[in-house]
């Protein structure tokens, strides 16, 4: 797709960057067969090569409109629209870029204003553990759309004491410790049993994906540069990997090499930091004939585990079928949805909040699917999918590391 860029862009890396995206586009639209919104809208707009319409218009100079800023709104981010693409379009990269620029021309509803911040500073705040178990206390008093965002107390176990040569650091994750504490310790558990200790270095926080992509994009980069400062000293001690088991995090933290390669004073740590990061699923092709003698009990074969491939893995990070895989290999019975198995659950970060009809129709969808499966349990590998999932049925909706956590002890 050729563009002309309006002068404003053309010699700003946002302006170059998005230029050389555009020129793969071939407008083929291949991607609106598995973009969701399109999925539930059949709007145009509402599709990936609708959007990449936009944003084109509003680079070549174009003024976006009230209008732009609700299509671009109602993408999840899942990249979908990227696994399908077959001229190789980073659209996640686009519309980062997209929304930054028509958010600056186009302002915001107040009331929409003051959502945002919340979700922007209440998420990645101090003040976000102590609030959640204020919630969970009066859970059952809870509106039902409150009730949704709060998950039953959770005991988190115990955290492993034994010390290893191999080590590895883990994201804590800025809402994952007060929601359910049980993923961080279990991972720490598993790795453990297969002779890695888990290092959580404390002065890291959000890995900078909240605020990033709500368009506080200098406050999600400044995260970003904590973090990596905080980790530095752990990657000169020989830490062997940074572990994600939030697949949202783990796209965010992948990508700092990208989103900070323009920084003189960044750009080669947050390469090696990128370099560095892996999904939790990464690590079980070694992790399984580590683990496999010390299971505790064979798993049962007739409980079924409803797997649900998070977009931010499948998609994002361009993992697919390796949990499924190896927990098969482990003795579980795994199986994802016959159907729509690649499409988003609705959760999508802070979309369930901003866009919650939209996202509820795509949750209660995903569950259907999921349902005629029989499962005895639900699994995932994000905490946001985790917690939208379990919003919409009984049926227990955990992280696999829990289910291999419990097989081993």
């Amino acid at each position: 797709m050729q563009t002309n860029l309006a002068p404003e862009f053309k010699n700003t890396p946002d302006g170059q960057a998005a230029e050389a995206i555009l020129r793969k586009c071939v407008h083929c639209g291949f991607c609106t067969a598995t973009c969701p919104t399109y999925q539930l809208l059949g709007d145009e707009l509402d599709g990936p090569r609708g959007r990449i319409y936009l944003m084109k218009q509003v680079l070549e100079g174009a003024e976006p409109t009230r209008a732009t800023q609700l299509h671009l709104d109602r993408c999840l981010t899942c990249r979908n629209c990227e696994s399908t693409c077959p001229s190789g379009v980073d659209y996640g990269h686009l519309v980062d870029i997209g929304r930054k620029i028509v958010d600056a021309k186009v302002p915001r509803p107040a009331g929409e204003r003051a959502v945002r911040w919340l979700l922007k500073e209440g998420l990645t705040s101090p003040a976000f553990g102590p609030a959640m178990k204020l919630g969970q206390l009066v859970r059952d008093l809870l509106p039902e759309t409150l009730k949704n965002k709060v998950p039953a107390k959770q005991d988190a176990g115990r955290w492993p004491t034994a010390t290893h040569a191999r080590k590895v650091l883990m994201l804590a994750g800025c809402v994952q410790p007060a929601m359910m504490p049980n993923i961080n310790t279990a991972t720490a558990r598993v790795l453990d049993a297969a002779g890695i200790q888990t290092v959580v270095a404390p002065e890291v926080g959000c890995c900078g994906a909240v605020k990033f992509h709500l368009n506080d994009q200098d406050g999600g980069t400044a995260q970003m540069r904590a973090n990596i400062d905080a980790w530095w000293p752990h990657v000169e001690a020989g830490a062997e990997a940074i572990v994600m088991n939030a697949s949202g995090c783990g796209v965010t933290v992948k990508e700092y090499g990208h989103i900070l390669q323009h920084d003189p004073a960044y750009a080669a740590k947050a390469a090696r930091i990128s370099d560095l990061t892996k999904d939790l699923s990464e690590l079980l092709p070694a992790l399984v004939p580590v683990l496999q003698p010390k299971l505790a009990a064979k798993p049962d074969a007739n409980k079924v585990i409803g797997f649900h491939p998070p977009c931010t893995l499948q998609h994002g990070q361009q993992l697919k079928g390796g949990v499924e895989q190896h927990l098969a290999a482990l003795g579980f019975t795994v199986q994802v949805a016959k159907n729509e198995a690649h499409l988003c659950c609705g959760s999508a970060g802070t979309y369930s909040v901003l866009n919650p009809t939209l996202s509820y129709q795509l949750r209660d969808r995903k569950l259907g699917h999921l349902n005629e499966l029989q499962p005895a349990v639900i699994a995932s590998a994000n905490i946001g999918c985790i917690t939208h999932l379990q919003s919409g049925t009984q049926t227990p909706v955990r992280h696999w590391i829990e289910l291999l956590d419990e097989a081993l002890a």
